[in-house]
């Protein structure tokens, strides 16, 4: 029990206590967020209103709600909350909390949570000190980690946890929390009477990349740094948010003009084989909160329409800066985009795929629907092999360097081209190839536009 000193002391810290540990929600209805987690009727939220709470590995970005999620998950279970920071706590800090859960178990029959941030910090022989008492019930884990727990977590002990994924907070979700902050008179700054200006609001949402805590502790500052006016108001302009924050502005508006100005300043700069101007556009996106996503399925658009075929390995180069951007995310997913866009605008550029794809559309468009030689049919039943499918077809492999020249277009559309390789990069080495293979044909006719690319 707390003498009436402590509990004065203990107010106190609580009210000197950050902006963001002040707003965390004690409950459910407070929680903003991971509705894929602890929504009515999910599987987290299903154990933790039945009391049966497994071992938890939390893995989501920072600022997310991991903290506040494990602090709520031990109210809701009458658990009792023993947090440690993988940082600064050894063996001998786990031995002994592992001893003080055995007495509170036997002597109180109540659980204990041990929530250890910063999981992955732990090395191998930290996490098997705990390992034997997750496995037996004497404490329930729950871990908390911005790392792939995969890689980070030993193999026995990740076993015998429940890893949940947590997302980064989305803008309305952020705007929720600045709201609530800014109401709120007993923990939040509603007694400083603050006015927040709408941009000032979008900055801070912009900026913040999904974590609260960045949001909340820019709020507190400017809001503390702001002196009222004549009738007590703190008016926080988008320029004390800036100095908060030390992020400054980007004029930048993702569903307005900018947003397709500076795509397109992107585009037209790799094409143009410029790698300082394609790098300034791209980072202009990034820093403004553009989303990277969006941005890397722009640079695959361009491997294939603007690069294609005068350097396949484009394609494989955007699409693996997607998938580094999916896997690690922001913002270190930042180089890969750069490595993606110098790549690009530093590859031979062709078109000649994109025009071939087109004049293949426009042909379909006029009605063309030519039906399929009968010796490019597959007979896959009796019925059909007595009908000529598949009869006269000539199998490439039997034939010297795996070529043999045969119709393979419709009837109607005989002699028609629709690819014309330039003579950029690979694409040289395509018109050799066509020249060679279709000889007097005209295959590769397009290598005299590619020469003059």
């Amino acid at each position: 029990m707390m003498d009436m000193f402590e509990q004065k002391a203990e107010e106190q810290r609580e009210q000197q206590a950050p902006l963001a540990t002040r707003m965390r929600p004690t409950s459910f209805h407070e929680f903003v967020g991971q509705e894929h987690l602890v929504g009515k009727g999910r599987v987290l939220r299903k154990a933790i209103d039945a009391g049966r709470l497994p071992s938890i590995i939390l893995w989501g970005p920072a600022g997310c709600g991991k903290t506040t999620l494990a602090y709520l998950m031990a109210n809701a279970t009458n658990s009792h909350f023993h947090p440690i920071s993988a940082v600064s706590a050894g063996v001998a800090d786990l031995r002994r909390v592992v001893e003080q859960a055995k007495e509170r178990r036997r002597i109180y029959q109540q659980k204990t949570i041990l929530f250890i941030d910063e999981i992955h910090r732990f090395n191998k022989a930290q996490q098997d000190a705990i390992l034997p008492y997750v496995e037996d019930g004497t404490i329930t884990l729950i871990g908390a980690t911005t790392e792939n727990p995969s890689f980070e977590v030993t193999s026995p002990l990740l076993s015998r946890c429940q890893v949940f994924t947590l997302n980064p907070l989305v803008e309305d979700e952020i705007r929720v929390i600045i709201m609530r902050a800014l109401r709120d008179r007993l923990k939040g700054l509603g007694e400083l009477n603050v006015e927040l200006a709408p941009e000032a609001v979008d900055h801070l949402i912009t900026t913040s990349k999904g974590d609260a805590r960045i949001v909340l502790n820019a709020l507190e500052l400017a809001a503390l740094t702001t002196p009222p006016d004549a009738k007590g108001k703190r008016a926080i302009s988008l320029a004390t948010i800036e100095d908060a924050i030390q992020h400054p502005a980007l004029r930048y508006d993702k569903a307005g003009d900018q947003h397709y100005d500076l795509i397109s300043a992107l585009h037209k700069s790799m094409r143009g084989s410029d790698p300082d101007a394609s790098l300034y556009w791209l980072a202009r996106m990034l820093e403004a909160g553009e989303d990277p996503l969006y941005i890397a399925r722009r640079l695959v658009r361009f491997a294939s329409e603007d690069v294609g075929m005068a350097d396949p390995q484009a394609l494989v180069i955007a699409m693996a800066a997607q998938q580094a951007v999916h896997f690690i995310g922001m913002p270190e997913g930042n180089l890969a985009l750069a490595e993606a866009a110098v790549y690009l605008a530093t590859a031979p550029k062709s078109n000649s795929l994109y025009e071939g794809y087109s004049k293949v559309q426009q042909e379909i468009k006029k009605g063309s629907a030519g039906s399929v030689p009968l010796y490019l049919r597959n007979p896959v039943t009796p019925l059909m092999k007595q009908m000529g499918y598949g009869e006269g077809y000539k199998y490439a492999h039997d034939y010297p360097e795996h070529f043999v020249e045969q119709q393979n277009l419709p009837d109607s559309l005989q002699g028609k081209q629709f690819y014309s390789p330039g003579g950029q990069g690979y694409e040289k080495q395509v018109v050799d190839r066509l020249k060679k293979w279709w000889s007097g044909k005209k295959k590769a006719g397009g290598a005299e536009k590619g020469e003059e690319d």
